[in-house]
């Protein structure tokens, strides 16, 4: 507990704890352009809502002997709202870690640390570029993680334990579509640890001693993540939390190798 103590307090006394205790006012300050941002995402997604429900629940798509109902009236209508919705909350986290990688860059401790260890940090269109490219990449890897392989085999696992059971498969709208939105969601922003990590790291935001101080932390956080994201069972718990917990070990893994080769190079 100690020692888990001491982490968090070198965590908060580091630039990145000075970042994050300023980032929360900053984020406050821009709260209005996150309305509209958020505002504009859920008009622009609406209209698209009613073509990607029809192609979700087209008979190709769904397990074997699974039918889709609706049981009431505005159904439908709320489940087109909560798909806009999660893509308005979609764009305002691909905006917050650009704010971070921007606001991060920018910030008097970030600076200080910098000037002290006499480091330079990357050009701030080189870091916006490459942060909004990553973000882009993962995304596009979460949508096909989660649509490719995660959503068929959870569907299947749990119709196939229905029917075992007895029981006749009708699944209400919004709750199938409700289920492949959450665990689309949560693997599209899961797949952005590789992003936060790196940008931590080399603006020199968060020291590598103190992210492997806090590994086991950042493991929970993962499946606080998955909790709160993925649809309410411990398989798609444990399947939404195990990439984070994956990909921030191989981000510590490939920043470990490049900074290991600066070094060599350096040191030549």
């Amino acid at each position: 507990m100690t020692s888990g103590n001491t982490s968090i307090d070198r965590l908060m006394d580091s630039p990145g704890g000075m970042v994050l205790a300023s980032l929360q006012t900053a984020a406050q300050r821009y709260a209005r352009v996150y309305i509209v941002l958020f505002l504009l995402a859920f008009v622009t997604a609406f209209p698209m809502t009613g073509a990607v429900v029809e192609w979700l629940i087209a008979e190709d798509r769904l397990p074997a002997g699974v039918d889709i109902i609706v049981v009431s009236p505005v159904e439908f209508l709320f489940l087109q709202l909560r798909m806009a919705a999660s893509f308005g909350m979609l764009m305002i986290a691909v905006t917050l870690v650009l704010h971070l990688a921007l606001f991060g860059r920018h910030h008097e401790a970030v600076q200080a640390r910098v000037a002290e260890l006499d480091l330079q940090l990357p050009q701030p269109g080189r870091t916006a570029v490459l942060t909004l490219l990553g973000v882009t990449v993962l995304s596009f890897g979460g949508l096909m993680y989660a649509w490719e392989w995660l959503t068929p085999l959870l569907l299947a696992y749990l119709t196939e334990d229905a029917q075992q059971a007895g029981l006749s498969t009708e699944w209400r709208l919004s709750g199938y579509a409700g289920f492949i939105v959450s665990l689309v969601g949560a693997s599209m922003v899961g797949f952005q640890t590789p992003v936060v990590t790196t940008l931590a790291l080399r603006l020199h935001i968060v020291e590598r001693s103190v992210l492997k101080a806090l590994r086991r932390h950042i493991w929970f956080s993962a499946f606080v993540l998955g909790a709160l994201l993925s649809p309410p069972d411990p398989l798609s718990l444990f399947l939404v939390a195990m990439p984070v917990i994956v990909l921030f070990e191989l981000s510590l893994v490939v920043d470990g190798v490049l900074r290991d080769g600066r070094q060599a190079t350096s040191a030549q």
